[in-house]
């Protein structure tokens, strides 16, 4: 017998039934099922992502940028490649909030990681750092809501922890999701962590819907403008 609170303690934890997925990642019925859904998502995508590019990013832009250029030396963007639907792998775009590292690609960020920057730690802790992933939205890369796209190695790490990790991969990935609003914001330091992230996104794509992508959009709204007013810090 295992000791409780071991590795093998979460991978059995239980998890929503995952419909067939081939080794391709085609997924079967289960979308198809959802096309009227999938269309007024995308096209909701498509009109506020350019709206808020439009009206609110145009300026925004460049006051952050030249915050981020006399805080470091750096580009204003970060990009990394990060799991996309069904596996595609695409290029997500975020204002850059550390210092130029070789570790960017491999080591997550900490709440007291000395690699943020000054400008940076405002920028995380308010999720503008997150805004120029509407681009990402706008040309299909992602969606406002689904579940949040990770960097490769952190792909590789989890599929070890929940063997239907790739579940993930059945919708696009999201700016914010079901696990964020419940609460599992920034790096998963542990195995429960990650099974219970996989678990919210799991119930998220077996209960996707209209309904709940507003419920979603409405508490992270919520939780933003809480973090900007200065309420709970970014976890």
């Amino acid at each position: 017998m295992h000791k409780p609170g071991t590795y093998k303690d979460f991978q059995i934890a239980s998890l929503p039934e995952s419909p067939a997925i081939n080794e391709n990642g085609i997924v079967t019925r289960f979308v198809a099922s959802r096309k009227n859904y999938l269309l007024i998502k995308r096209s909701f995508d498509i009109l506020f992502s350019f709206l808020f590019i439009a009206f609110i990013l145009s300026w925004l832009l460049p006051i952050v940028s030249v915050w981020i250029k006399l805080g470091s030396k750096g580009p204003v963007f970060f990009s990394q490649k990060r799991m996309g639907k069904n596996g595609r792998i695409f290029r997500c775009f975020k204002f850059r909030t550390m210092v130029i590292n070789d570790e960017a690609d491999e080591r997550q960020a900490d709440e007291n990681d000395d690699r943020i920057t000054r400008a940076g730690r405002f920028l995380r802790k308010t999720n503008i750092d997150e805004l120029p992933q509407l681009f990402n939205v706008l040309i299909g890369d992602m969606s406002f809501i689904g579940p949040r796209p990770h960097m490769l190695s952190d792909c590789i790490r989890f599929s070890f922890v929940v063997s239907s990790y790739n579940f993930r991969t059945l919708v696009k990935p999201g700016i914010t999701g079901l696990a964020q609003v419940k609460g599992f914001r920034g790096p998963a330091k542990d195995y429960e962590s990650i099974v219970n992230r996989y678990r919210w996104d799991a119930i998220y794509i077996n209960k996707a819907g209209l309904w709940l992508d507003i419920k979603i959009m409405g508490k992270t709204l919520a939780h933003c403008f809480n973090n900007i007013t200065g309420g709970k810090k970014r976890a």
